[in-house]
C-alpha cells in the first residue's frame, strides 16, 4: 500500500538521520525531496503546496533547527501535516438514533459499490447490527444478482422484490421491508455510470428523497487517483456525500486520492478497501494509516485482527501445551491457518514497526505460496508423524514429498526449521526456567534429526 511514497518519504528521513544539526539549506533539500514524492504520487497540486509551506514553517523555527535529532523532528513534523490532510473526523459510521438506518452507495461503475456494500454490511454484522440490502441498479446486467452472491458470502439478507424494476419503488420498498422484520440499517446499492450524467443524477435525488438517507457513501477507487477526487466533488455538490470509501486501496502505490480528498472535497474518509476477501473493509484511522505510510507501523489493527481471529478457547489450550512443552507440527500448521486468516501476509508485514517499506526485505520475506507449501507438506503427515516429528526418516519424507507435491529439499527444509524452533524454545526455557513448547526432551537414543544438527 503506497509502496512507492512510503518509500520515497522514509528516504528523506533516512538522509537526515546523518545530520548532526538542521539548516536552512538542508531543509529546503528535504522539503523538493517531499514536494517531488508528493506530485509523483498524484497529490493534488494545491494540496501539495500548502502542505509544504506548513511544514516549512515549523521546520525552520529556531527550536527545530538546534535540536539533536532533526530527523526526528522532522518526521514528527511531516506526520502531524499529514495527520491535517485528513481532519479531525472519526472514520466509520457516525452515531445516529435513525432505525433503521439508510445508507446510501454512491459512485460511478466500476468503483466498487456492491462489493463495498456487501462488506459494509458484513462489517455491521460484526458490530451487532442486522443489515438489509437492495439494489437499484436495474441497467446493468446481472447487477441484482451480483448483490444478491456477494451479500450471501456476507450472511446478509436482500431485499428483491419479483418483477419491480423502479428504482425508487426498490429502495423504498426495502425500507418498509426493514420497518417490518427488524434490520436496523438499510445498505442501499445505486447505480452508476462511466461518467456523471443527469439522468443518474435525478435518479439518485429521488432515490435520496424517498428514503432519507443518514450516510451518503462515495465509494472511489484509490487507484483512478484525481479523476475519483474530481468525480467525488460533483457528486458531494449535486447530492451530497457524507463520507468516502476509497476501494482497492492495498493495490494504489502512490496514494495521491487519499491525501487529497479531504482537503478537496470536504468530505471525510468514511472507510477503506484492502482486499479482495468479505472482511476486507475496515473503518479509516488516519494516525494508523500515516504510521503505516511512514514505515511506523499499525500495531492497534495487527492486534485487532489477531483478536478476530484467535479462538479463545484454542488459545488457552495452547498455552497448556506450552507450560507442559509439547508443541508439536500440527500445532505449528493451526498457528499457520490462523495468520492467515488475518488476512494477506503482506498486508500483516506491512502493520509491523520498520516493515512498511517491504521491498527492503523482500528476499527475506515469507510469502503466502511458502505459507501453503508448508500446510501442505505437514497435511501429508500422518497423525502420528506431526505429533513426533522424530519419526520421520528417508522413506517418510519420500512419501510426504509426493503427497505434497514439493521436493523432499522442501521437507527437509522444514523439518530443520521446526528443531531451530525447538532448539530456540528449549534455550529459553533454560534461561527463564519455565517448560517452553516443542523443547525437546532429552532421548537416550538419537533420532533422524541428529544428522541435521
Amino acid at each position: 500500500m503506497f509502496d512507492a511514497l512510503s518509500g520515497r518519504l522514509q528516504d528523506v528521513f533516512q538522509s537526515l538521520k546523518g545530520e548532526t544539526r538542521l539548516t536552512e539549506a538542508t531543509v529546503e533539500t528535504a522539503l523538493r525531496d517531499i514536494r517531488m514524492a508528493l506530485i509523483e504520487a498524484d497529490v493534488n497540486i494545491n494540496v501539495v503546496k500548502a502542505f509544504i509551506d506548513r511544514v516549512r514553517d515549523r521546520a525552520m523555527d529556531q527550536a527545530v533547527l538546534k535540536s539533536l535529532t532533526p530527523s526526528q523532528q522532522v518526521t514528527k513534523i511531516v506526520r502531524d501535516e499529514l495527520l491535517a490532510l485528513f481532519g479531525d473526523a472519526k472514520g466509520g459510521l457516525q452515531e445516529t438514533t435513525a432505525r433503521p438506518r439508510v445508507v446510501l452507495m454512491l459512485g460511478l461503475q466500476g468503483s466498487g459499490k456492491t462489493t463495498t456494500a456487501a462488506k459494509l454490511a458484513k462489517w455491521l454484522i460484526k458490530q451487532g447490527h442486522h443489515p438489509l440490502l437492495v439494489s437499484t441498479d436495474v441497467r446493468r446486467p446481472a447487477a441484482i444478482q451480483q448483490l444478491a452472491v456477494m451479500a450471501d458470502q456476507a450472511h446478509a439478507r436482500v431485499h428483491d422484490p419479483a418483477g419491480e424494476m423502479d428504482p425508487v419503488a426498490r429502495a423504498s420498498g426495502a425500507l418498509a421491508a426493514a420497518r417490518n422484520t427488524g434490520h436496523d440499517v438499510v445498505l442501499v446499492d445505486t447505480a452508476g455510470r462511466l461518467h456523471i450524467d443527469d439522468e443518474l443524477m435525478r435518479e439518485l435525488v429521488a432515490i435520496k428523497d424517498a428514503v432519507g438517507p443518514v450516510d451518503l457513501l462515495y465509494v472511489a477507487d484509490a487507484m483512478t487517483g484525481q479523476d475519483a477526487i474530481r468525480s467525488a466533488g460533483e457528486f458531494n455538490r449535486q447530492i451530497g456525500v457524507t463520507g468516502i470509501v476509497l476501494t482497492k486501496i492495498d493495490g494504489d502505490a502512490r496514494g495521491g486520492a487519499a491525501l487529497s480528498v479531504v482537503s478537496v472535497v470536504g468530505v471525510p474518509i468514511a472507510f477503506v478497501g484492502a482486499g479482495e476477501r468479505i472482511e476486507d473493509l475496515e473503518p479509516f484511522h488516519a494516525d494508523r494509516f500515516v504510521s503505516r505510510m511512514l514505515g511506523m507501523g499499525d500495531v492497534l489493527s495487527l492486534i485487532e485482527r489477531a483478536e478476530e481471529a484467535i479462538d479463545q478457547d484454542e488459545a488457552e489450550r495452547l498455552e497448556q501445551k506450552i507450560k507442559k512443552g509439547g508443541l508439536t507440527l500440527e500445532d505449528f500448521r493451526d498457528q499457520l491457518k490462523t495468520i492467515r486468516r488475518m488476512g494477506p501476509l503482506e498486508h500483516i508485514l506491512g502493520m509491523l514497526p520498520g516493515m512498511g517499506n517491504l521491498k527492503a526485505v523482500a528476499d527475506q520475506k515469507p510469502d503466502e505460496r511458502q505459507l501453503r507449501r508448508v500446510e501442505a507438506i505437514i497435511g501429508s503427515m500422518t497423525a502420528e508423524e506431526r505429533k513426533h516429528a522424530d519419526i520421520i526418516d528417508g522413506s517418510r519424507r519420500k512419501r510426504i514429498a509426493r503427497g505434497s507435491g514439493t521436493a523432499v529439499e522442501d521437507v527437509n527444509r522444514l523439518l530443520k526449521q521446526f528443531v531451530e524452533m525447538q532448539r530456540m524454545l528449549k534455550m529459553v526455557g533454560q534461561m527463564t526456567g519455565e517448560p517452553i513448547a516443542g523443547a525437546p526432551k532429552k532421548r537416550k537414543k538419537k533420532g533422524p534429526f541428529s544428522l541435521m544438527r
